[in-house]
């Protein structure tokens, strides 16, 4: 751990000055109690830093928390070796990417299983209770339940040491959260305006609502709403990733152990005395004891741990191998054999749309355990055998 400041603390041993300036910015706010914890894979984001950890008293950032709300992983230990596995993976990764939408945008044209219905009634229920229109925010939020969307989001089937199968995936609240983020983004930045409040170099991502208004309780309701989105949304697509499994191989799927984590959301917690409420922006809770999910790359190991419960660090881990290569950069320094070096042994798309995802453009996932070491344990470690991603 390094003390930045006497409000900012960080455990990531590759941190470069943008990122730590940004943090530096969100640590400076008056309401930061008792200080903002980095984590080890902590990298330059938009609104805060990604792997960050920000306890509030009295107000909320909702840039801070950032526009995919309830964004995580669950992963689901299955009874399978890897031995039981046919040798044809193309068939299984074509059988998911056909079982779940892919891609920016990308929708469920038919809601038929019940499972599906189910998740949705209560999410209408839920919506209704704090009279909520989701689909005042998008009106494809019905049928974006059970699909991935793009970027750095995942569905793989992987082994652990021993060579257990498990199914893992990464996701959060599709477009209805991303809507419900900015929409709340821009009333906080009003109502600092408004309120001829002045934000750390003028940064309109710092603008935050104050506990008590009408417009933070309107933020926390419709928030948490999302956060429970993501969640179901995780849920419904790994009941399909089990369905598809269990029909490329042949038996049903057990479900050993299931992990359902966010690391993009706000929850009231006490920390050192206070209840605040506290933003993991690209970090997990990781009380002594408490399971997580920390993936690397699309190429690389990813982890199954315990958490620690360290209080300095507010009780959280990291999220990830985080980025070093913007996409962009990464675009043109990389080619698409390396990618597929990188990618030797993993049946997926060999598709150009995921260069930007290469290993190399992220930080060595070893590394950000390493620096996670009084944070968490490592449980199982996770290699991949199949990925399926949307462009």
């Amino acid at each position: 751990m390094e003390k930045i400041t006497s409000r900012l603390l960080s455990w990531a041993s590759i941190l470069d000055p943008q990122t730590r300036e940004q943090a530096e910015r969100t640590a400076q706010m008056p309401f930061i109690h008792p200080h903002l914890a980095l984590m080890p894979d902590a990298h330059l984001g938009m609104g805060a830093t990604v792997g960050s950890v920000i306890p509030t008293d009295g107000a909320i950032m909702p840039a801070a928390v950032g526009v995919d709300i309830g964004c995580g992983m669950v992963a689901v230990r299955t009874q399978l070796h890897v031995a039981d596995l046919p040798e044809d993976r193309v068939t299984v990764r074509e059988q998911i990417a056909r079982s779940i939408p892919l891609s920016a945008g990308a929708q469920n044209r038919k809601i038929t299983r019940e499972h599906t219905q189910r998740r949705l009634a209560d999410l209408e229920e839920r919506a209704a209770a704090i009279d909520l229109d989701p689909a005042t925010y998008s009106k494809a939020w019905r049928h974006q339940l059970g699909t991935l969307g793009s970027g750095n989001h995942f569905l793989e089937v992987t082994q652990d040491e021993a060579g257990t199968v498990w199914l893992f995936l990464h996701s959060g609240s599709r477009g209805v959260g991303n809507k419900i983020a900015m929409h709340h983004t821009k009333v906080a930045q009003d109502y600092c305006r408004q309120h001829f409040i002045e934000l750390p170099d003028g940064d309109r991502d710092l603008a935050y609502l104050v506990e008590g208004t009408e417009e933070f309780d309107h933020y926390i309701r419709e928030m948490q709403w999302a956060q429970h989105y993501a969640l179901l949304n995780r849920e419904e697509m790994m009941d399909r990733m089990v369905d598809q499994l269990a029909r490329w191989v042949g038996v049903e799927v057990e479900r050993v152990e299931e992990i359902n984590c966010h690391h993009n959301y706000t929850e009231p917690e006490k920390h050192f005395g206070r209840d605040v409420w506290l933003s993991r922006k690209g970090a997990i809770s990781a009380r002594e004891g408490e399971p997580g999910l920390i993936p690397g790359s699309m190429g690389t190991a990813s982890y199954v741990v315990e958490g620690l419960g360290n209080p300095v660090a507010l009780h959280s881990a990291p999220h990830g191998a985080g980025r070093v290569y913007s996409r962009t950069k990464a675009r043109k320094t990389f080619t698409l054999e390396e990618l597929a070096t990188a990618m030797e042994g993993i049946e997926y798309d060999h598709s150009p749309a995921f260069l930007d995802e290469i290993p190399a453009a992220y930080k060595d996932i070893d590394q950000v355990m390493v620096d996670a070491a009084d944070l968490v344990r490592t449980r199982h470690t996770l290699r991949q055998l199949v990925n399926v991603k949307g462009t």
